[in-house]
């Protein structure tokens, strides 16, 4: 059933069991990033938006002053 595992106490087994899902989940985990090319267009798009927001305010500020 379990292959190999058989022999293996249970505190073993799990061990075991978590290093290899562990490893999986870093493996898809770093697949994903170095898939998305690490360029975060999303973030791209915030921060143009943050920085017009910015001088928008900032202009809206003068003329209120003035």
């Amino acid at each position: 059933m379990a292959g190999g595992f058989g022999s293996l106490a249970p505190k073993t087994k799990n061990l075991v069991v978590a290093g290899g899902l562990t490893a999986f989940v870093f493996g898809v985990y770093f697949y994903t990033m170095r898939a998305v090319g690490g360029t975060d267009e999303l973030q791209v798009a915030i921060d143009k938006f943050e920085k017009k927001k910015n001088e928008n305010e900032a202009e809206a500020s003068l003329a209120s002053k003035a």
